[in-house]
């Protein structure tokens, strides 16, 4: 005979608050947006609510961070004759203008985090080019216009799991252009094999 407690296990309403407590701690700056899409879906997958609380276990119970009343947190990346990188762990803000003049701007969100649910990016390229890297399961919202430019988006368009945060990206290309890639989680490496990621994805979706 054993003494152990079996198992709890887990409701769809349990998931669904666990999927809003990463969300959360994204908007918190705890999480990046591919530690969000990683642990969401074990978060659907979970049998047990002690699978779920494993997920939180290093995080507060509550939302610890408010964002300011009344304000909307903008921020920059501008490259003129150049490039600039953004990688790692970077913070997107609410409203985030990209700017490439006569340059190159790459932004690669997988290991950010964005301000509350939702962030806005807004691209203009003008002969420069934007590269977007998101990871598969992020709810993003792409749209763009181009005058002897474009734009174009590669990669698994993955339904995103309830609850995750939102990037919503507007871009305008003049003799230029903004390319999204939806890169899977597991991808590793550097642009050139993330971008293939992206389109093997795409290909056998």
């Amino acid at each position: 005979m054993t003494d152990e407690t079996p198992a709890v296990r887990a409701s769809d309403a349990e998931r669904e608050q666990t999927v809003t407590r990463l969300r959360d701690a994204t908007g918190e700056g705890r999480l990046s947006l591919e530690e969000f899409a990683q642990r969401a879906d074990h978060a659907f997958a979970a049998k047990t609510s002690d699978d779920l609380a494993e997920l939180t276990s290093d995080l507060p119970g509550v939302a610890t961070v408010d964002a300011p009343a009344g304000r909307s947190a903008k921020r920059f990346t501008v490259s003129i004759f150049g490039g600039m990188d953004r990688k790692g762990r970077w913070r997107s803000a609410a409203n985030h203008w990209v700017i490439s003049i006569f340059g190159g701007s790459d932004l690669d969100f997988r290991d950010a985090s964005i301000e509350g649910a939702e962030s806005k990016v807004h691209v203009f390229d003008l002969f420069g080019g934007t590269d977007l890297y998101v990871p598969e399961g992020v709810d993003v919202d792409f749209s763009g216009f181009g005058l002897f430019g474009g734009s174009a988006e590669h990669g698994r368009d993955v339904p995103p799991r309830a609850g995750a945060p939102t990037l919503r990206v507007r871009a305008f290309s003049l003799f230029g252009g903004t390319d999204l890639w939806r890169v899977p989680v597991d991808a590793k490496g550097r642009r050139k094999e993330l971008r293939h990621a992206a389109r093997e994805a795409e290909r056998d979706r």
